[in-house]
C-alpha cells in the first residue's frame, strides 16, 4: 500500500472536501481524486459517502485510525533511528492551545538543551489526540486531559482566570463576583473549541442558561481592545493580563464565586520514543515533564 496515498487519504478524511485537501496538499484535484479511488479500490470498499458532501463513512473512519497508526509509528521509528545516530536529542514538537504561559519556560529549556529543537504548533483541544496518536506531535498541553489509549496526562499548573471589564464597569475594581453576575453580561470570547470558551459554557451550565456572546475572536489583544472599547466583559487567564499592555483592568481572579480554571495538563505518549544509547542525555520531551 502507497504511503504517499496513506498521507493524502488522512488530509482529505481530516478536511471531508476533495478541493481543500487538494490545495493544502498542493495537488491537481482530479489526481487526488483517483488516489482515494485506487485506495477504494484496493481494499475493496469505499471510504467515503459521496451523495452531496463528501463525508467519511464507517469504513473510512476505520481504516483512518490504522492508517494514523502506521505512519506514526513509521515516523517514530525514522525519528529514533536518527537519536540514535546523534547525541540523544532531537526535534520536540509541542502542541498547545496557548503558547503564552509557556514562553519563559520554553526560553530556558533552550539554554539547558541548545541542541534540541523545539517546533511549536497550536492546536485546539480537540485535534490533540489525533495528532499524538499519529506522532504528528510528542506533547501537548491542553486546558483538560486529552484522554485516549496509550496517552498520559499529568497537571503542570493551575492558573487564576480574571473577569475582564471595561474602565468604568460596574464590576470594576471588585474583589470578587458572583456567578450569578455574569448571568445578563454580553461575553467576547473565543469560537467554540478553544479554553475561555469552554470554561465559559461550563460556568453557564452551572447557571442553566446560555452566555450572551457578542463576538468571538480567537486573538487576545483583540479582545483586549473590544473590552475596552466597551463592547463586552471576557474571561482571561493571569498570564494573558500579565502579556497583553493594553488589557483593561480587570475584577478579581477568580474565587470561590467563579470556579478556577481547570489547570493545563501535559499530555504526552507513554512510553516514550525507544533510544538506543543509554547514555546519552535525556530526550528533549522527557525534560519537559513536570518535577513530581
Amino acid at each position: 500500500m502507497d504511503l504517499h496515498a496513506l498521507r493524502q487519504f488522512l488530509v482529505v478524511a481530516r478536511l471531508e472536501h476533495l478541493s481543500r485537501a487538494a490545495e493544502e496538499l498542493r495537488v491537481a484535484q482530479p489526481s487526488l481524486s483517483r488516489t482515494v479511488a485506487r485506495l477504494e479500490e484496493e481494499l475493496g470498499t469505499p471510504l467515503f459517502d459521496r451523495g452531496g458532501r463528501l463525508r467519511l463513512n464507517e469504513a473510512g473512519r476505520l481504516f483512518r485510525g490504522y492508517a494514523e497508526r502506521a505512519l506514526g509509528e513509521l515516523e517514530a521509528g525514522r525519528r529514533a533511528v536518527a537519536e540514535a545516530a546523534g547525541d540523544g536529542f532531537g526535534t520536540v514538537r509541542l502542541a498547545s492551545e496557548t503558547f503564552l504561559t509557556f514562553t519563559a519556560p520554553l526560553a530556558a529549556y533552550k539554554r539547558a538543551h541548545p541542541a534540541a529543537e523545539v517546533e511549536l504548533r497550536q492546536l485546539p483541544a480537540d485535534l490533540m489526540a489525533r495528532r499524538l496518536r499519529s506522532h504528528e506531535v510528542d506533547l501537548c498541553v491542553a486546558s483538560q486531559p486529552v484522554d485516549g489509549e496509550g496517552l498520559h496526562s499529568a497537571p503542570l499548573l493551575d492558573e487564576p482566570v480574571w473577569l475582564a471589564v471595561p474602565d468604568g464597569h460596574p464590576l470594576a475594581g471588585r474583589r470578587a463576583v458572583a456567578l450569578a453576575e455574569l448571568a445578563p453580561l454580553p461575553f467576547i470570547t473565543a469560537r467554540p473549541g478553544h479554553w475561555n470558551r469552554r470554561l465559559l459554557d461550563h460556568l453557564f451550565t452551572t447557571l442553566g442558561r446560555p452566555p450572551r456572546i457578542v463576538c468571538e475572536s480567537d486573538e487576545l489583544a483583540a479582545v483586549a481592545d473590544l473590552i475596552s472599547a466597551g463592547l463586552g466583559v471576557g474571561l482571561i487567564p493571569a498570564v494573558g493580563r500579565q502579556a497583553a499592555a493594553r488589557l483593561p483592568s480587570p475584577s478579581s481572579p477568580s474565587t470561590p464565586h467563579l470556579p478556577p480554571h481547570p489547570h493545563p495538563p501535559l499530555v504526552r505518549h507513554r512510553p516514550p520514543l525507544p533510544r538506543r544509547n543509554p547514555n546519552a542525555h535525556p530526550p528533549p520531551h522527557l525534560a519537559l515533564a513536570p518535577t513530581p
